[in-house]
């Protein structure tokens, strides 16, 4: 007769629901597109992701507000926002169904922007 801890399982069933979830969360991986796209010095003010759905596709909504430090900061702003839009992103498993710039503004320590993006599941 075999034995099992039923508490141990339940435990790694949840961890291992959590980590499929975390994976299935693409903002890591657009964050660093983003982040690269920036080019320089960029702090990440809020970066946040909740679920999406539709009819027929699922997805995530993100919310992201970064700032581009530097002297050219402004040059910079300007080029990551040039064609966003229309922007190739690699996601494994997802793909940007829409990406914008909600606002850009000038700030103390650069250029500040809050971007919303919106991923769909590839199936």
């Amino acid at each position: 007769m075999t034995s099992m801890d039923i508490r141990k399982s339940a435990i790694d069933r949840v961890r291992d629901g959590m980590q499929a979830m975390s994976a299935r969360d693409p903002l890591p991986r657009l964050m660093t597109q983003l982040i690269e796209r920036a080019g320089g010095t960029v702090l990440v003010e809020r970066a946040a992701s909740r679920p999406w759905a539709s009819a027929l596709f699922q997805g995530r909504r993100h919310i992201i507000a970064l700032t581009l430090a530097g002297p050219d900061a402004a040059e910079r702003s300007a080029a990551f926002a040039e064609g966003i839009e229309e922007a190739e992103w690699m996601l494994s498993g997802h793909f940007v169904a829409d990406i914008r710039i909600d606002s850009r503004h000038p700030a103390p320590d650069g250029e500040r922007m809050e971007l919303s993006a919106l991923t769909i599941e590839d199936w």
